[in-house]
């Protein structure tokens, strides 16, 4: 493979369905990368803070859910294997490498803030919308749920409309 050519995006699509349909298949649920993120915070807090955590309805009802320790939980496995497989085919495909991309008007500072605060809003969006992409549209839409179907929409709707505003940070 050459340094800059990608895997086929039908291919790579059908890859993941096929990977979206053995998961839920095994686990009875689709992929998602948020709980994991969740699962980490709330391990965090309730080490730091214990009596926060009990004190807490959220953190009560988590627990309550799952037993065990936050950080046993299967997403937090997939997380993980996601970026130690990105990685691995970053090195296989001579692809690995840490740059700034951004566009000549723009600092690095600026981009790497703006990163930052997009990342930040898409993760807190992501507990509003009780799920990411992942797990509310693609498992969503998977098993044909209403509620999935409208957020791959509402996801790519808003991000077009909003591309349009923020477009110099990248152009």
């Amino acid at each position: 493979m050459k340094k800059n050519e990608y895997m086929n995006p039908y291919l790579a699509g059908f890859f993941l369905g096929l990977l979206l349909l053995v998961t839920i298949f095994i686990t009875g649920r689709g992929l998602g990368a948020s709980g994991a993120f969740k699962s980490g915070v709330i391990a965090t807090v309730n080490s730091i803070l214990p009596s926060h955590v009990a004190d807490t309805r959220y953190y009560t009802e988590f627990f309550e859910e799952h037993k065990e320790n936050p950080l046993k939980s299967w997403l937090v496995f997939e997380v993980i294997g996601v970026v130690i497989g990105a990685f691995a085919s970053g090195l296989i495909s001579n692809r690995l490498g840490f740059k700034l991309e951004r566009s000549p008007s723009v600092t690095s500072r600026i981009r790497i803030i703006s990163a930052i605060f997009g990342g930040l809003l898409f993760g807190f969006g992501s507990q509003l919308g009780r799920g990411c992409t992942s797990g509310a549209a693609l498992s969503g839409m998977a098993v044909m749920s209403t509620g999935g179907i409208i957020t791959m929409i509402a996801i790519f709707g808003g991000a077009y409309a909003f591309a349009y505003f923020f477009r110099k940070l990248w152009i």
